[in-house]
């Protein structure tokens, strides 16, 4: 048991060593050859990195021939590298993130203070779009010209809707029960005044005719007037 116990003492001196040695000849992510492990060790620095005082300084690569990045792209200098990002939409070249850092101004966009802002077309032009049938409609850096209310685009141009045609009426559509009641009674009117007429020539078929009529026109007046009391009484009760 004795005997034991010291080869496990034994080996957990022995990987104790090694993390003390492997800790010993670890350097700084930016050395690549030091004398210790603290960051003013180093004797050699990685790509990206200089050596100031046995300190490894990251290296600014944009303000170098290193960092140069291409048209409507800037330079973001990073630990040991550089990237080169996208400028702002508003801007031809910048020299760095956002609308006041352009070198110049977009087409679309105009110098304001010190920020490229976005050019309201539809408020600077009179004219911005050529139809009368068109609105304008102010986009980011540009335009466009829509079709107004009650137009529609076909083969790139603005065409009326067709409204739904409404059926006309006929002359006699409008006419009310009761306004229909007053013309049968005018013709009824005319038609025993031309009968009486006739009459009283003393021809004896207009005679008769205009004496049908009177008591065709007498019963019809009856029968509505005593179908209009029954109606009255029996909405009373």
């Amino acid at each position: 048991m004795g005997l034991w116990r010291l080869h496990r003492a034994l080996l957990q001196a022995a990987l104790l060593c090694c993390l003390v040695a492997g800790q010993a000849h670890s350097c700084p992510h930016a050395c690549m050859k030091c004398s210790g492990p603290e960051n003013n060790q180093c004797e050699e620095c990685s790509t990206g990195w200089t050596l100031h005082n046995n300190t490894c300084v990251d290296i600014d690569e944009c303000g170098t021939k290193v960092g140069n990045c291409p048209v409507n792209r800037y330079c973001f200098n990073t630990a040991g590298s550089f990237e080169c990002r996208d400028c702002d939409p508003a801007c031809v070249g910048c020299m760095g993130s956002g609308p006041a850092r352009c070198r110049k101004c977009a087409v679309g966009f105009t110098l304001t203070g010190s920020k490229c802002l976005d050019t309201d077309e539809c408020s600077d032009r009179v004219l911005a779009c050529l139809g009368l049938d068109q609105i304008c409609i102010n986009t980011i850096g540009s335009f466009r010209c829509d079709c107004a209310q009650g137009f529609f685009h076909r083969d790139g141009v603005c065409v009326r809707k067709q409204q739904p045609r409404v059926q006309e009426k006929g002359l006699f559509e409008d006419i009310q029960d009761d306004e229909i009641e007053v013309l049968q009674q005018m013709f009824f009117g005319v038609l025993l005044c031309a009968l009486a007429t006739l009459a009283a020539k003393g021809d004896m078929v207009y005679t008769s005719l205009f004496i049908g009529a009177v008591a065709a026109m007498a019963g019809y007046w009856l029968s509505d007037r005593g179908d209009r009391l029954l109606g009255n009484f029996l909405k009373g009760q």
